[in-house]
């Protein structure tokens, strides 16, 4: 189980409700990247031969409690999300010359690809002038430049090949794993412009999975707030550093459902330890072309990208038929 609930003994009490009695059960904290996290060990479960059949789930209650790191002191007051959104916002800007209206188009982008998605918690969608003149949060952020965390829920199940090709005529692999945790406070970031962790853990999935960037051909991106899908694009190399801009508005005019088919965290929710399960469920579905209208045209490889708090610890997993 992926959750950062408070609620204790969640694996045992899932296990009984769905009528099972696992060999293993647990559950996984990791802020927003407790979703993939979750994944990665029901497939080193597999892998090892302790498991032939591991079923993940992730969970969130709206009003869950969270987690706001108030043990880091490294922050002092601005333990928030929001302070370095608003500090990542700046920096990227001013780095690249971006505008707040070129940083907008995530946000219109995302909210448009979520109205295709029956799951996704906004059934809206925006203009560029909307985000600008939605809340303001801080001098950098509004309120449309960010994601909802919200009540919601998502499973997968996994199986070794032998089991998988017993059960389903079109199985989905598992072949690129990267993970990378480079500190639990933002402040020992090498940049404040770029995601380190995310660079590391793509390179290491890509590695391990015998691929470049350049044969993905769709990707699910941590967008938590607007900044992180331009700076997450670049750090996993799908893009030049500061041309991540370039790249969204270009698939926004084009209609290209490529990155973040269903809306992004900003269009589809962000249940914390859901998302990154729900993220691979997507993934899953457009490499099955089972996508509908979110559907990416000859969908072979795809890519999760899952991170916590400020890119200081991120997976990366990829996926192909």
């Amino acid at each position: 189980v992926s959750t950062n609930n408070n609620s204790k003994y969640l694996s045992p009490v899932l296990s009984e409700m769905n009528g099972i009695q696992p060999k293993i059960a647990h559950s996984i904290e990791s802020l927003c990247n407790s979703g993939t996290n979750s994944i990665v060990s029901a497939f080193s479960y597999i892998s090892s031969g302790l498991a032939d059949m591991v079923l993940v789930s992730g969970a969130e209650r709206y009003d869950s409690p969270g987690q706001i790191l108030e043990w880091d002191n490294s922050r002092g007051e601005f333990k928030h999300p929001i302070f370095w959104a608003s500090l990542f916002s700046k920096s990227y800007k001013q780095k690249y010359k971006i505008s707040n209206e070129q940083l907008s188009i995530v946000s219109v982008k995302n909210h448009k690809q979520a109205k295709e998605n029956p799951n996704a918690l906004s059934k809206k969608t925006y203009t560029s002038q909307d985000v600008l003149n939605s809340k303001k949060l801080t001098e950098d952020l509004r309120l449309l430049d960010c994601s909802r965390p919200c009540t919601g829920s998502a499973s997968i199940l996994l199986a070794s090949e032998k089991v998988a090709k017993k059960n389903t005529d079109t199985p989905i692999w598992i072949t690129g794993i990267g993970q990378k945790t480079t500190s639990a406070g933002f402040t020992k970031n090498m940049s404040l412009s770029s995601m380190e962790s995310t660079k590391i853990a793509g390179e290491s999935a890509l590695k391990m999975s015998n691929h470049n960037i350049s044969d993905v051909d769709v990707a699910e991106i941590h967008d938590a707030f607007s900044v992180c899908e331009p700076m997450a694009l670049e750090s996993l190399g799908f893009t030049n550093p500061g041309e991540g801009m370039d790249m969204i508005n270009n698939l926004h005019e084009t209609n290209n459902f490529k990155i973040n088919p269903r809306g992004g965290l900003i269009g589809a929710g962000h249940p914390l330890g859901a998302t990154g399960i729900s993220q691979t469920i997507e993934i899953v579905q457009q490499l099955q072309n089972n996508a509908q209208k979110r559907q990416t045209d000859n969908a072979e490889i795809g890519l999760i990208h899952n991170m916590s708090a400020a890119s200081t610890s991120s997976t990366v997993l990829v996926l192909e038929k």
